[in-house]
């Protein structure tokens, strides 16, 4: 799911984990296109941050405040980041 190097750079393959991560502040890099025809690779400029907000976005609970958005800038950014994998194909 990643691949971490020295130019802070962190590739990620889950759509969703990615707009949480955009989100909380992370830049697109870019989209690559995966070894799968079906799938693409989201580029991001990595923070120390990201383990921590792994953690929340997968194992905080329902209502916690690491977890919550405000949701029309979830609806931007989706379609944002679906409009960049359309580009990229």
């Amino acid at each position: 799911m990643e691949k971490h190097n020295k130019n802070q750079i962190w590739r990620c393959g889950s759509f969703y984990t990615v707009a949480f991560l955009i989100l909380h502040g992370f830049d697109l890099v870019g989209v690559e296109p995966s070894s799968n025809p079906k799938r693409s690779i989201f580029v991001l400029k990595d923070s120390p941050e990201r383990q921590e907000l792994l953690q929340a976005f997968n194992y905080a609970q329902e209502d916690s405040p690491n977890c919550l958005v405000d949701f029309r800038k979830a609806v931007t950014v989706i379609k944002d980041l679906k409009q960049k994998l359309y580009q990229e194909k």
